[in-house]
């Protein structure tokens, strides 16, 4: 009986000192390497400006000021250690003031009817993290950036079709522009 007890203890040992080497070592370094293997893309995708990181094509960053392209409103202030939303239900009455809040706001920073205010300017994403806006907001936003920056608006429009992405495979999600990449073309434009 004991010779058993033995044999199978040592045949479970064996199992976990291979499975732990499988699975606890071999299998996360291969995982590091296939991802240093894709360079930036398993960095977070950083976006380099003028020898820079400015930020990431994954993550929204806050844009102040009249000459840039806005994102859409964070539950966290784009703090990533608190990647969340606000869990504010539809019928809620503060997300329903907040959103009555940011419609008036954006419709007057944009000199544009309340009603054409698209919904992504007035809500923040699941992630509040958010890198796009619609193509929709980034039009909204085009007379604007295009009097605070000197440009002319015709050419910022044109910025904002160059820089709207179409659906990923053709069907899922939405087109949507990413603010950092639109700002830095802006910025670029304003420098040509």
């Amino acid at each position: 009986m004991l010779p058993d007890l033995a044999r199978q203890s040592l045949a479970g040992l064996r199992a976990l000192l291979v499975l732990t080497a499988i699975l606890g070592v071999g299998y996360p370094v291969a995982v590091w390497g296939v991802g240093q293997a894709l360079g930036d893309r398993a960095a977070g995708q950083p976006v380099r400006h003028d020898g820079q990181v400015v930020g990431s094509r994954l993550l929204g960053q806050q844009f102040e000021g009249e000459e840039w392209f806005h994102s859409r409103p964070s539950a966290n202030d784009y703090d990533t250690l608190a990647s969340a939303p606000s869990n504010l239900g539809p019928s809620s009455p503060d997300l329903l003031d907040l959103v009555a809040e940011r419609r008036a706001t954006v419709a007057d920073a944009e000199s544009a009817d309340p009603a054409d205010v698209p919904a992504d300017a007035l809500t923040g994403s699941g992630s509040g993290l958010d890198p796009h806006i619609s193509p929709a907001y980034a039009e909204l936003q085009a007379a604007r950036v295009a009097a605070a920056t000197g440009l002319d608006e015709q050419t910022v429009r044109d910025l904002v079709a160059d820089h709207t992405a179409g659906r990923v495979l053709g069907f899922l999600g939405k087109p949507g522009v990413n603010v950092l990449e639109l700002n830095l073309a802006v910025q670029e434009k304003m420098r040509s």
